[in-house]
């Protein structure tokens, strides 16, 4: 396995009990799951190697355990919900972390959680179901809905921009009209919800989403520098070299700074960097940084998920950098 994987890929790593004899492994290294040994238990009678399972990561750890449960209830009334749908879903998620499979029961049914399975209950419409890769789960749409509600504000933000960036950007151009015809279509859904868990802060979500974020560490800067009362313009295009366009991550136009989130993947992760070494990417950001601030004249100000952990974090990092709090 990669550090992350497909549904398909899932299915794939997962082996049941009888696989496993059949593959001339021992019945005590089974019975060890979960202990000392090499196999990782996912669900009852659903099994992965354990030292590839443990380079993975969360998101895709949790999307094992999702395929694992869904395979075990098919025909079943339980949708895959919540953040195990965003999973499915491949949204973006900020700081998740290993936690009980959400599912909804269809039709309002009740049932009992269990360890490592969350159920809620809710009505489902016909629009709000749909299938990944054969797994049933809820749309895109209830999906964020539902992590408006539920999830902590930076988690659900980040979600909701890479459901609204699917919907408003193409390539590099922006869709504001689109932007705000989602935006319309995602509030009905509180107005018709009034009295839902959550459904405050669902809205406080929703006007905040913003297509034009690229990124988590994007997604996140934004909320910290809302909070601090910054006025940001993300993704603002700088002419650059040769008829080219440059686009800064966030601007803050009355204080004449750019924030530039810089995560390590950038440089360490080979899929983001193309046929590049690290050290060219690296020359290639200073080349990208030194014609912006040449060109504006305005400070670039860079900073990675610790700096944006919270709004003293970034007002502290912005600060080194010589930038004042707004008045």
């Amino acid at each position: 396995m990669s550090n992350d994987l497909t549904i398909t890929d899932a299915r794939r790593a997962i082996h049941t009990r009888s696989q496993l004899v059949d593959r001339d492994v021992a019945l005590s290294e089974i019975r060890r799951a979960n202990g000392a040994g090499a196999l990782e238990r996912l669900q009852r009678n659903a099994y992965v190697a354990r030292a590839p399972f443990a380079e993975l990561l969360p998101s895709a750890q949790h999307r094992l355990r999702v395929v694992a449960a869904a395979e075990q209830m098919r025909g079943g009334s339980a949708v895959v919900s919540h953040l195990s749908a965003a999973v499915l879903h491949g949204l973006p998620l900020y700081r998740f972390v290993e936690q009980p499979i959400q599912m909804t029961l269809a039709g309002g049914r009740r049932a009992s959680s269990r360890p490592g399975l969350q159920r809620h209950q809710g009505r489902l419409d016909d629009d709000d179901i749909v299938e990944v890769d054969g797994i049933l789960c809820t749309s895109v749409e209830r999906t964020v809905f539902d992590v408006a509600r539920t999830s902590p504000f930076e988690t659900a933000v980040a979600c909701a921009d890479g459901a609204l960036r699917g919907k408003s950007v193409e390539g590099r151009i922006f869709d504001p009209d689109a932007q705000e015809e989602w935006r319309d279509l995602m509030s009905e859904r509180t107005r018709n919800a009034p009295g839902a868990r959550g459904v405050v802060q669902a809205r406080r979500v929703i006007a905040s989403a913003d297509g034009r974020a690229e990124s988590v560490g994007e997604s996140v800067s934004r909320v910290q520098l809302v909070r601090l009362g910054y006025t940001v313009e993300p993704q603002a295009a700088v002419a650059g070299p040769q008829g080219t366009t440059y686009f800064a991550d966030i601007a803050l136009p009355t204080q004449h700074v750019f924030w530039e989130f810089d995560g390590a993947g950038k440089y360490t992760d080979p899929v983001m960097r193309g046929k590049k070494s690290a050290d060219e990417v690296l020359l290639q950001e200073k080349r990208r940084e030194d014609w912006i601030r040449a060109v504006t004249g305005w400070k670039v100000c860079r900073g990675g998920f610790r700096d944006i952990a919270t709004p003293e974090a970034l007002a502290a990092r912005l600060a080194s950098f010589g930038v004042d709090l707004p008045r």
